[in-house]
């Protein structure tokens, strides 16, 4: 009975640092938010000011404006990056031809390659296509850089799956198309929901890479926010950051929410 009080304490103190680790440094940032200067040694600020939450909710309640485009752009980086990684885990694991083990290699580069490189690289590419300076260049380089990070995830879980269940699909009378469609992309829904997530926030995170194949001319809300950080701004940056941390939270719960709801479904229909 000591035993178990003393380990449950334990347990205790290291959520309890946990949680401290993840809730200071947000109320710290809500803090600075509304704060003009806040010197050492004083534990409460010394001036306050509204500046910087009002600059941002101005840039937010325009029509289309940076957080809207920033958003509409890495929803739909992270959509493709799922549908295409589906299909494309599907070829690697479970089919031979010439270049799979090429295309394995590259799908674990950009988790060797640093950010910066990958950048020069692709703008030196898109320049020569005429993708350099626009929306849609901007779209495909930040696919490229998240496609791997859901297709890994994607290619675990159904190596996991396997096809036995597409088989004995099949030996029921439904094509491969409507066997995989109806049978194991419903089941690789929760991964495909954590993969969303994982292709969205790379997305949306991106400023070196975004700011070097858009030219300046395409603006998210990361090429706002971070000359905020890099100035020493603090006001603004922490005003930018909670809607940041906020916007990706909102997208992480939500696919979180849609996740159980596809395990309940799920369960139902196999039981």
């Amino acid at each position: 009975m000591k035993k178990y009080k003393k380990d449950r304490y334990i347990s205790g103190v290291i959520t309890a640092i946990f949680a401290a680790a993840v809730i200071l440094p947000v109320l710290t940032l809500f803090v600075w938010s509304f704060t003009q200067r806040w010197a050492w040694p004083y534990i409460i600020p010394g001036n306050f000011s509204l500046n910087a939450v009002i600059d941002v909710f101005e840039k937010l309640k325009k029509p289309g404006g940076i957080l809207i485009s920033g958003v509409v752009l890495s929803l739909i980086t992270a959509l493709l990056s799922v549908i295409i990684a589906l299909m494309s885990a599907k070829a690697l694991l479970f089919y031979n031809f010439p270049g799979r083990n090429a295309l394995l290699f590259g799908s674990i580069l950009p988790f060797i390659v640093p950010a910066s490189v990958f950048s020069m690289g692709v703008q030196l590419l898109f320049i020569n296509l005429g993708l350099n300076n626009t929306l849609h260049g901007v779209m495909i380089a930040h696919l490229i850089y998240s496609l791997p990070y859901a297709l890994r995830l994607i290619m675990d879980a159904m190596s996991a799956i396997g096809e036995k269940y597409e088989e004995q699909a099949r030996v029921l009378g439904a094509c491969g198309i409507r066997a995989f469609v109806d049978i194991t992309v419903p089941m690789l829904l929760p991964v495909s929901l954590t993969a969303f997530c994982m292709a969205y926030i790379i997305s949306f995170s991106q400023y070196f890479l975004t700011l070097l194949i858009g030219g300046g001319r395409v603006i998210t809300f990361t090429i706002i926010m971070v000359p905020y950080l890099t100035s020493g701004n603090r006001n603004f940056a922490s005003a930018y950051s909670l809607v940041f941390l906020g916007i990706s939270v909102i997208i992480f719960m939500l696919s979180k929410k849609a996740a159980a709801i596809s395990n309940r479904q799920l369960k139902t229909q196999l039981y």
